[in-house]
């Protein structure tokens, strides 16, 4: 389902695991957060657009956009 967020962590070279431990969750975890078996809560989302430097719409398909809006 979000076909973005393991699109996102491959271009970057990094593996479930790390992303995972970014977050503090288990790989299991971030796995069924990136198929949409379990939904992301918004404080790991927000900290993925963080970390990847782009907007949560972008992670979430909502815009082909990658880059950060301005923060204020």
């Amino acid at each position: 389902m979000y076909r973005r967020l393991r699109d996102i962590r491959e271009d970057r070279d990094l593996n479930q695991q790390a992303v995972a431990r970014m977050l503090h969750v288990s790989q299991a975890t971030y796995s069924r957060y990136e198929s949409g078996a379990l939904d992301i809560p918004s404080a790991a989302l927000m900290a993925l657009a963080d970390f990847y430097n782009t907007s949560v719409d972008y992670l979430l398909g909502r815009t082909d956009e990658p880059l950060p809006y301005p923060k204020p």
